[in-house]
């Protein structure tokens, strides 16, 4: 946290701005949902938004979670921003930052064996670096995607904006440099068509959720979802 802090300290986007508010506000929706599958188990849930043109979101261990800017226009609506929280959100859920740590003892090996031929450390730094903040196994960003996509249902979110922001985010990879997002995440062309498999499961949760009570709840922030569909829109997307 220290270290994003340090590297980001003056992007930072204050409370009032309307762009942290609604992240705050469809974190808070998916949030309920997060907690009781932690089985009880309580997290200090957080959500920072960070003024910056990279298209990516992160969590780190304890439930704080990063937005950039730059993604916000892929995400077009509130549906869109719950999906890439929904994502993020589940990887805490699902314990995989303690799934990638079991495996740290192989890492450490690793880095004390380079130790050996740098005594600077550096390269033995750098591998540890990488095992830590890339993303895990395809299997555990499917296992995300599936757990998000389920929270967005139950949330009484459009679960296909889910596959919607795929679409987007492969279509201007083809146009510019890989989104931070893509270039960290284990590539999967068939991520989209996975997550489209699911919509009838993710259909039949909402279904039973009784979100037709609030149907209209997100035509309220249109303010939000128009301003970024135009951005969105100036960029192809």
């Amino acid at each position: 946290m220290a270290q994003i802090q340090e590297e980001y300290r003056d992007q930072f986007l204050p409370d009032w701005d309307p762009r942290v508010q609604v992240v705050k506000r469809v974190l808070a929706r998916l949030i309920p949902f997060a907690q009781g599958l932690r089985q009880g188990e309580e997290v200090a849930w957080e959500v920072h938004v960070i003024e910056s043109p990279e298209k990516n979101a992160f969590v780190i261990p304890g439930g704080k979670v990063f937005v950039f800017t730059g993604i916000l226009p892929l995400c077009r609506d509130e549906h869109g921003i719950a999906a890439v929280l929904g994502h993020e959100i589940a990887h805490v859920v699902a314990h995989h930052t303690a799934e990638k740590m079991s495996q740290a003892p192989f890492i450490l090996l690793g880095c004390l064996a380079l130790a050996m031929f740098d005594v600077s450390f550096y390269s033995s730094k750098m591998l540890f670096d990488l095992f830590m903040t890339l993303p895990g196994s395809r299997k555990q960003e499917s296992e995300a995607d599936y757990i998000g996509l389920m929270m967005m249902a139950q949330a009484c979110y459009r679960p296909s904006a889910a596959a919607d922001f795929w679409t987007r985010m492969e279509r201007i990879s083809k146009h510019e440099q890989v989104p931070q997002i893509l270039s960290t995440h284990p590539s999967n062309t068939g991520r989209e068509d996975k997550i489209r498999e699911w919509l009838p499961k993710a259909f039949e949760v909402q279904e039973k959720a009784e979100c037709g009570v609030t149907a209209g709840y997100m035509e309220q922030f249109g303010g939000f979802g128009n301003a970024v569909r135009r951005r969105s829109s100036d960029w192809g997307i």
